[in-house]
């Protein structure tokens, strides 16, 4: 199974891309988790919806082509990351050529204090209605970052690995049931 893993955050160490490497770690045997760096795509804009930057057009096809996806958010104004919005705007467009239709997901986010991301998170599912992503609901992985990375951003709690890996195995159930 193909996991296409978006991480709306783009400093390089942040504790949710710790939890992506975290999850590339961890990926249940049969998973393969490929990322793409939402980072380079340039700012959403309709006047290249007819041609569309060929950065745009490859994110799209990885979309495509992966069986499900895991997004990694982090909470920015109790909302998802610019970065984020941009590449979900760029994959939905041009209208009647949404990428993520009819795509299993699966959210999971980091952030500092015991509420994680479960703002962003909810955003994110609100989000998923219109583009008719088929959200897994559980189990829930919001992670709260204290003590639980290293000076670099790895995570390094066992019991967080476990619970991304469990949330894996459930989105590789999600897929198959969907399919």
């Amino acid at each position: 199974m193909k996991i296409l893993a978006i991480c709306g955050s783009l400093r390089k160490e942040s504790f949710n891309k710790g939890a992506l490497r975290a999850a590339i770690e961890v990926a249940p045997k049969g998973i393969e988790i490929e990322t793409f760096d939402i980072g380079v795509l340039p700012l959403s804009n309709q006047d290249f919806e007819k041609k569309m930057p060929k950065v745009a057009l490859d994110f799209k096809e990885k979309i495509k082509n992966a069986d499900a996806i895991l997004f990694v958010t982090p909470e920015y104004n109790y909302s998802i990351s610019g970065v984020l919005k941009n590449a979900i705007d760029w994959s939905s467009r041009p209208y009647g050529d949404n990428s993520w239709e009819a795509k299993p997901a699966a959210i999971m986010g980091v952030g500092v204090g015991p509420k994680g991301t479960v703002r962003a998170q909810i955003h994110l599912r609100q989000m998923f209605i219109f583009l008719n992503i088929f959200a897994l609901n559980r189990p829930e992985v919001m992670i709260d970052a204290t003590g639980k990375f290293d000076e670099n951003g790895n995570l390094t709690d066992e019991e967080t690995k476990d619970r991304i890996s469990e949330l894996l195995k459930a989105l590789a159930a999600w897929t198959q049931k969907l399919s």
